[in-house]
């Protein structure tokens, strides 16, 4: 069993920078891939990031690639998502999440077995 707890959401002006957090607890957190998803009102949850259980290996989703980046500290058992360069169209509600059984890392949150509640990204324009 695995909890996950997110922080470091808020409002932020277009083209301003947050870095979220993502808590685990539990003593395996070295073998979870971790992904970050995220969803706004009335569309579908959305892949944004993930990163391997080593760290070795990271993706992206599209829409941020260039301007987000994932990182690890497996001895704190914490994931983070640098978001720079912030667009309103980044407002959405962002859920870290852990994934022990695929190789290498997923942007399907089918493969995903363990969710955080989410925090809150507002970008104002």
């Amino acid at each position: 069993q695995v909890q996950l707890v997110e922080s470091g959401g808020g409002l932020v002006q277009a083209g301003g920078s947050l870095r979220l957090s993502c808590a685990a607890s539990g003593r395996t957190f070295s073998r979870y891939n971790m992904g970050w998803f995220r969803q706004a009102p009335g569309k579908e949850r959305e892949f944004v990031a993930a990163i391997s259980y080593s760290g070795g290996r990271t993706g992206y989703g599209e829409s941020v690639k260039g301007r987000f980046t994932i990182s690890r500290d497996n001895a704190k058992n914490t994931v983070y998502l640098q978001m720079n360069s912030l667009k309103p169209e980044d407002t959405a509600v962002y859920y870290c999440a852990a994934d022990f059984r695929t190789l290498g890392y997923s942007s399907n949150s089918g493969h995903y077995d363990y969710w955080g509640q989410g925090t809150q990204v507002t970008v104002s324009s």
